[in-house]
């Protein structure tokens, strides 16, 4: 059993359940290294997931995701839909598909926004200056693709500005490239925003996947929250942030 990482089960019916990845854990294996992922516990807790789902290719090698249906940055915490069937990933894969699963995020960002709400529509393309990166900016190659995100102000202090926000497309690092283009990146984003310090106490990117909002396999709307680590627990206490009942 993992033992490195607590993963909290948030949901669960007999096809699918909702995970709480904790910061630092990786959603499947690279192919490169051996650490344990969040495929590795589904596979260890739900021992019929362990062959549902797509594998990859990676180094030669044939990487099996167990039931992972969508994925999150290592360093971001948050709530995860796994499948523990082929015909729950299938079902949730089309969902993701066809944008009706809803991420809602909460987030810390560089910078006091001064209006109460945001829309951000700007496509996302590969970073000329760095493989690593997407951009959402006018420098960009390949192909840019369509993205949108919206977002609302829950909290302003100290240089920084507390969002809940939705991404409407799911592009890779969609909030991380949207954020920084608006002159906001996300607090203690050490690949967008490499040469500012951290904040409010974080050591890593203040990225919480907090609620999904999905249908299971019987057509009933499922709406999920994830509970908030407790870096960004500290966060909100720090800058004054109460949660409405």
């Amino acid at each position: 059993m993992m033992k490195e990482f607590n993963v909290e089960i948030l949901y669960e019916d007999e096809n699918l359940a909702v995970l709480n990845k904790p910061p630092g854990l990786t959603v499947h294996p690279d192919g490169r290294t051996s650490e344990k992922t969040l495929a590795d516990w589904v596979a260890e807790n739900f021992k019929n997931a362990r062959d549902v789902g797509e594998p990859l290719v990676l180094s030669n090698k044939v990487i099996k995701r167990s039931g992972i249906v969508h994925r999150l940055d290592r360093e971001t915490s948050g709530a995860m839909l796994v499948a523990k069937n082929q015909a729950a990933f299938l079902f949730l894969k089309e969902q993701f598909k066809k944008r009706q699963v809803r991420k809602i995020y909460r987030v810390f960002v560089w910078g006091e926004i001064s209006e109460p709400f945001g829309f951000i529509d700007r496509p996302i393309g590969r970073s000329r200056g760095d493989f690593r990166k997407w951009s959402a900016g006018p420098g960009s190659r390949g192909e840019r693709r369509e993205a949108v995100t919206q977002y609302k102000v829950l909290a302003r202090a100290g240089g920084a500005s507390y969002l809940e926000a939705e991404p409407k497309t799911g592009r890779t690092h969609q909030l991380r490239v949207h954020f920084k283009a608006i002159g906001h990146p996300v607090v203690c984003d050490k690949l967008y925003a490499f040469k500012q310090p951290c904040l409010l106490g974080f050591g890593r990117l203040a990225l919480h996947a907090h609620t999904l909002i999905f249908k299971d396999l019987a057509g009933r709307e499922r709406e999920v929250a994830a509970t908030l680590p407790a870096d960004f627990a500290a966060a909100e206490e720090s800058i004054g942030f109460i949660a409405k009942a």
